[in-house]
């Protein structure tokens, strides 16, 4: 077999297997999944028919991989459906590849769920994302914080920590060559208000950070019913929960009937939809302009227009 994405060989993922489910084990076929930017990721089946996925990065000291190992272990103790981790490494001198190996769970993504759902089953499979993503807000914590193995910094003001996060993406707002220079003025002077228009009134609450589609596996049941069967990629932080929703309502991961699910136990304001969305969404916006370039301008510019005339 031909090496997969440079120096990911056969004879390595063959080690990986062997490390994993003992030296008997014979890999059988790798297929490529859609990955992130930097990471490889490969469906792995065995001649026994089990299957894994594994995210691999070459000659990279990845430490993402231990997070999203701490972070799928928190999420699944929650009883939220994740994949089980089998194995993790970051690499080494060595071992100079970094990977996480993940139970796989079958399923589609939630925009090819919701080409095949009549209407009828795809409102239940939102009911049943919006319960999911209520029962993780139910996780609290007396600070705000990233969510990592090790110690991190824990910040007592939502704005604080929103700064600390958003920061990176307004200083480089301020030099995108895409945005003019009354854009830029206006989005400075938003960041300068935020301790004014970000207050509330909740406690920090465990959120997932990247609810889009492709993070969310759907399939029916016995019965035809659909249901999630797995949420994926965490990036998780304890934060403001709105700030989760406004991401969902951005990318249109959520239907009317995902938060009519989601309300039944944590109601929204009238403040977050007046106020808050649109700032979270803005944020989210000049985020994607940086990473995506042009496709996101027109939105942007939209969400630049608007949030300044709120504030």
């Amino acid at each position: 077999m031909p090496s997969q994405d440079g120096d990911i060989s056969w004879q390595l993922l063959r080690r990986i297997v062997q490390d994993w489910a003992g030296t008997t084990a014979e890999l059988a076929e790798v297929i490529p999944l859609d990955g992130g930017c930097i990471s490889t990721t490969l469906k792995l089946e065995l001649a026994d028919h089990t299957r894994s996925v594994l995210k691999i990065s070459p000659h990279r000291v990845d430490r993402s991989y231990e997070e999203e190992c701490y972070q799928l272990d928190l999420l699944r103790e929650l009883g939220l459906p994740t994949p089980r981790v089998y194995a993790q490494h970051t690499g080494t001198l060595e071992n100079p590849f970094s990977y996480i190996l993940l139970e796989y769970i079958s399923g589609v993504d939630l925009g090819v769920a919701k080409r095949t759902c009549d209407t009828a089953q795809f409102d239940h499979l939102q009911e049943d994302l919006g319960q999911t993503i209520a029962r993780l807000h139910g996780q609290t914590s007396a600070a705000y914080s990233r969510v990592t193995p090790h110690a991190s910094e824990r910040f007592e003001s939502w704005t604080k920590f929103f700064r600390e996060v958003f920061d990176p993406v307004w200083r480089e707002a301020q030099q995108c060559g895409l945005l003019t220079a009354k854009q830029r003025k206006l989005v400075g002077k938003i960041h300068e208000r935020l301790d004014r228009v970000l207050v509330h009134s909740d406690q920090p609450r465990l959120v997932h950070w990247d609810i889009w589609s492709s993070n969310v596996l759907a399939e029916p049941d016995a019965s035809g019913e659909w249901h999630v069967s797995a949420i994926l990629d965490p990036c998780c932080k304890f934060a403001h929960a709105e700030v989760e929703l406004a991401y969902v309502d951005l990318f249109k991961t959520g239907t009317k009937a995902f938060f009519k699910a989601y309300q039944r136990t944590h109601p929204l304001q009238e403040a977050y939809h007046r106020i808050r969305k649109p700032i979270y969404q803005l944020y989210f916006l000049l985020n994607h302009l940086q990473l995506f370039g042009a496709e996101y301008l027109k939105r942007t510019v939209a969400a630049i227009d608007s949030v300044a005339a709120i504030v």
